[in-house]
């Protein structure tokens, strides 16, 4: 049996930060990564990176000449090659920091002390002092009939080394992870049609918004079936045939190249044995942890998307400053210190969000005024070629400080950055309205969008 101090089960942005820290500070650790493809974790490897990368490429799309299919293969192909590098990067800068031990193989808890790990070629058992769990999140798969992964039913995660064009791609789920491929795949060339069991589109967005998001995506030539059940698959040489119910109560079917199943993302714990760790999970299957991202089993901890909430890499970051706190630094800092946060979904133009939104403002009876702006009116919207969207702000009446901003409209995702600042600081939106900006910049919008 190996002993050391602190063993980290998962490769993700937490634990791998986590593991070149504590090495660095001459502490014994030892990494545990099941697959090699995933160093560095969901983003980098089949999260935002990779996606990202693809939108960006299909943004592009309209000004190349090849065909689809070639400018396709190439786009993945290059994506490919982009990722490998960022993957081997990862597993270097860990491996390279002293102290620090990687293994790659399977972990599962023998008891709340002692970890076993399956390699290709042994079964070795590691106690330890620390014990911290990064394990992430894997894609759901509903039970439906005919429903098995293929090389032409993906998730979020396979589609993206698909090579092969989808002339027609059906897209199972209408939440921001389908949306985001929406955009991507349209714009590469693709027949898109989504497919969401709830009659309204963006149910938790304020109702202007979510049509202007819908409209947007519509010009780029997808097709929204709404209140629809999906009812069975068939998968044939040349497609996939989906018979669902519509909003109607019709059994109808369609044929498509290819489906991506977005139907969300689950805890991926269930290969770690944590019942015999004594270690407690939440009703969705996370791992429930306290403000110091600690288990119920006191040397046990949880870090990422693995202990649910928000599921964005720069959230599992500031969870290795929690882990860093509590353990060097009394936790003074911990997730009831963590202010406003922003989110992004990267559809075509960005759909960007921190605090409230309008109508979230209005069930909760806060006395609000709204800032509002097309994005037509911005002079660097006209430069980058892409007029649609409107930013909202939110604003409390009494205070003037910023209650809440949605944008959606072209570089949304990095002004609202900007705003998340104010908030955090609690800068009035006067201050934000009277500052001086450079020109011509989306950011230079607020001198008018805050002109209230």
């Amino acid at each position: 049996m190996e002993n050391v101090k602190n063993l980290i089960i998962g490769f993700g942005k937490a634990g791998k930060t986590l593991a070149g820290f504590l090495g660095s500070r001459g502490e014994s650790v030892v990494l545990v990564e099941k697959d090699k493809r995933m160093y560095g974790g969901t983003c980098i490897n089949v999260g935002c990176i990779p996606s990202k990368f693809l939108s960006n490429k299909a943004t592009l799309r309209k000004v190349s000449n090849l065909d689809n299919e070639t400018y396709y293969k190439e786009a993945v192909t290059a994506k490919k090659e982009l990722i490998a590098k960022l993957n081997k990067a990862n597993y270097d800068k860990v491996a390279g920091v002293p102290n620090v031990k990687i293994i790659d193989g399977t972990a599962s808890f023998v008891n709340a002390d002692v970890v076993e790990v399956k390699t290709d070629s042994e079964v070795v058992q590691i106690q330890a002092e620390r014990i911290f769990i990064n394990t992430g999140l894997v894609p759901v798969v509903p039970k439906i009939e005919g429903l098995n992964l293929s090389e032409r039913i993906h998730t979020s995660e396979t589609i993206m080394d698909m090579e092969a064009f989808p002339e027609s791609l059906a897209i199972v789920g209408s939440g921001y992870i389908g949306l985001e491929f929406t955009s991507t795949y349209s714009l590469f060339g693709s027949k898109v049609t989504i497919f969401g069991d709830n009659p309204k589109f963006l149910p938790r967005d304020d109702e202007d918004i979510a049509e202007l998001v819908k409209t947007e995506l519509e010009a780029q030539g997808a097709e929204f079936k709404l209140g629809v059940k999906v009812k069975k698959f068939v998968e044939e040489a040349d497609g996939v045939n989906i018979y669902f119910e519509n909003a109607d109560g019709k059994e109808e079917v369609k044929k498509f190249s290819a489906v991506l199943v977005a139907t969300g993302r689950r805890p991926d714990t269930a290969e770690l044995a944590l019942d015999k760790a004594g270690v407690v999970l939440g009703e969705h299957g996370e791992i429930k942890v306290n403000d110091r991202l600690v288990t119920n089993v006191p040397h046990i901890y949880a870090l990422g998307d693995v202990h649910g909430g928000l599921q964005f890499t720069y959230l599992s970051l500031d969870d290795f400053r929690i882990i860093k706190s509590v353990l060097f630094n009394n936790g003074k800092y911990n997730m009831g210190e963590r202010k406003h946060i922003p989110f992004n979904v990267f559809v075509i133009p960005s759909l960007a969000k921190v605090g409230m939104n309008e109508t979230e403002a209005k069930s909760a009876g806060v006395s609000y005024k709204l800032a509002k702006l097309p994005v037509m009116a911005i002079p660097k919207a006209k430069i980058l070629g892409n007029q649609s969207g409107l930013f909202k702000v939110l604003i409390d009446e009494s205070t003037g400080k910023i209650l809440g901003a949605n944008l959606f409209g072209v570089e949304a995702h990095e002004i609202i950055n900007l705003f998340t600042l104010a908030m955090n600081e609690g800068i009035s939106y006067e201050s934000l309205r009277d500052q001086i900006y450079t020109h011509p910049t989306m950011a230079e919008s607020f001198n008018d969008l805050l002109n209230i």
